[in-house]
């Protein structure tokens, strides 16, 4: 089996087993072997192949908890905001937003007191406070409707979300951790002090990092299997199914640029809903979310409706000169979010905080994690693990706050002048192609770029700016086992490939196996 999958010791025991490769299952897995666990994480699919890769690509706060009360959630999400800015420099940046107000939108008075709290609930922070603009001012308002004269300015946060948690895993498993992607767990039975966990190959996934059924011991285990926590936590025997979860369709819209700049608009809606229109891969919008409940039998794949569609395009349309229509849809994806059922039968008002619940009363312990969301991945592992210590004898202290992700060591100069540097060390890499390795790898692109001397020297071109030497790399080291893998999580480079880029690497990987 290609690297990095390690093999199995039959005889270990492991501290800590972990179900799904989302964000917040890499995030336990990652903070846990730093504190020297010995870790098992088991992924169904690929790392972020639901609900973790279809996000807003946000890190924020959440403005509109505000209006729900949600004060706690909204304060450690701005706190983490801070965190991830600072550890993740290279897939996380801050990012401007602009929210018209409309006739008959929230009052001005409103939002002057939901910015004023989100600019000091969290204490101090880095990014620029928010302040009213004039919308006929065209840094701020180029491309909207002529009625729109009035508005607001404020900050939060962009980051590329499926890097987030490969990022993660990445590091969990330089710290130890061992990662097993294409692995389904079918069951877990306690056996004296510790769970028989039973897993599987998953037929549908390519190259599982298990060729037969096995079985693994552990003394503790993690139920972060998103959508499928309720149904997993029926799996393990004995496990008290305390909480269940409600399941909310987000889907969004990529269009050619709607606006110009390099600011996100926040869209208040005749609904009361929100919608966001975000720069997107340097030369689209990306318009989104909706909420939408759904049954269990859509969370494995989404995919969003021709009313979505349109709604989105309504939502943008009633704020933009440049009008758009389904027929201007590049590419669409959707996500389920878990959300911790609290009553709310209004999608849009369902809590998006997290709840964890302990399975047991006695003996190895099962916790199971409902809800959550992007921004508060790294707090939610560390609340996990806090929980959980009564059960992990020896385990050290938090420690992730300060640490940067993987290829997050940037140094005083920043992205910018990281950037210039690699472009320096190799001036024969395309700009574009450049800036986004820079993005995506940090300080992690030597290990593809190396000593090379030229493109020629990268392998295989297969079109678009990637090369064998990545797509080796992506092998190697992230865990990528297919074209889908490489095109829409590993990277988005889908949006502009040629028609043939996914054959050539399916191909490759066919070959490379």
């Amino acid at each position: 089996m290609t690297a990095p999958y390690p093999e199995l010791d039959p005889d270990l025991v492991y501290d800590l087993l972990v179900i799904g490769g989302g964000i917040n299952g890499v995030g336990i897995a990652r903070d846990a072997s730093g504190r020297g666990l010995r870790v098992l994480l088991v992924e169904r699919d690929d790392l972020a192949a639901h609900t973790s890769s279809a996000s807003t690509k946000l890190i924020h706060g959440g403005l509109r908890y505000l209006e729900y009360y949600e004060f706690r959630l909204v304060r450690e999400s701005l706190q983490e905001r801070e965190r991830l800015i600072r550890i993740a420099p290279h897939i996380s940046w801050p990012l401007r937003f602009v929210l018209p107000q409309p006739k008959g939108g929230r009052p001005g008075w409103m939002i002057r007191i939901g910015l004023f709290l989100y600019d000091h609930i969290a204490g101090r922070h880095s990014l620029p406070k928010s302040h009213g603009v004039n919308l006929r001012e065209p840094q701020w308002g180029k491309g909207l409707k002529p009625g729109l004269s009035r508005g607001f300015v404020y900050s939060d946060a962009w980051v590329d979300d499926a890097r987030l948690v490969v990022l993660n895993a990445i590091d969990a498993a330089q710290r130890g951790a061992t990662i097993l992607t294409g692995t389904a767990v079918t069951g877990a039975e306690q056996q004296g002090d510790a769970w028989t966990v039973a897993l599987e190959p998953n037929a549908d996934a390519p190259q599982p990092a298990i060729a037969a059924p096995c079985t693994v011991r552990a003394r503790t285990i993690v139920n972060a299997a998103g959508p499928w926590v309720a149904s997993m936590l029926g799996s393990v025997a004995g496990a008290k199914r305390d909480g269940a979860i409600k399941l909310v369709k987000g889907s969004h819209i990529v269009v050619p640029q709607i606006y110009p700049g390099d600011h996100a608009f926040i869209l208040q809606q005749d609904d009361g809903r929100i919608v966001f229109t975000i720069p997107y891969e340097g030369q689209f919008t990306l318009v989104g979310t909706t909420d939408v409940a759904v049954g269990e039998d859509e969370r494995a794949r989404p995919k969003i409706s021709a009313e979505e569609v349109e709604y989105l395009c309504a939502a943008s349309n009633r704020y933009f000169e440049r009008q758009i229509a389904p027929a201007d849809v590049v590419w669409t994806y959707s996500g389920v979010r878990p959300l911790f059922d609290d009553g709310q039968e209004d999608a849009k008002a369902v809590t998006r905080d997290y709840v964890l619940k302990l399975g047991r009363s006695e003996g190895p312990q099962v916790l199971s994690v409902f809800g959550g969301k992007l921004t508060t991945y790294r707090r939610l592992a560390e609340h996990a693990l806090d929980d959980l210590k009564p059960w992990l004898a020896g385990s050290g202290d938090a420690w992730t706050d300060l640490s940067p992700l993987p290829g997050g060591e940037l140094g005083a100069a920043g992205f910018d002048g990281f950037l210039k540097q690699a472009r320096e060390r190799w001036p024969f890499v395309p700009a574009a192609t450049m800036k986004r390795m820079a993005h995506a790898y940090g300080t992690r692109l030597a290990m593809i770029l190396g000593d090379a001397q030229g493109w020629q020297d990268l392998g295989t071109d297969f079109g678009g700016g990637l090369t064998e030497a990545e797509v080796r790399y992506l092998q190697t080291h992230e865990w990528a086992r297919s074209a889908e893998d490489v095109l829409w999580r590993r990277s988005k480079l889908g949006l502009t490939a040629a028609a043939d880029v996914a054959e050539k690497l399916a191909y490759w990987f066919k070959a490379n196996a």
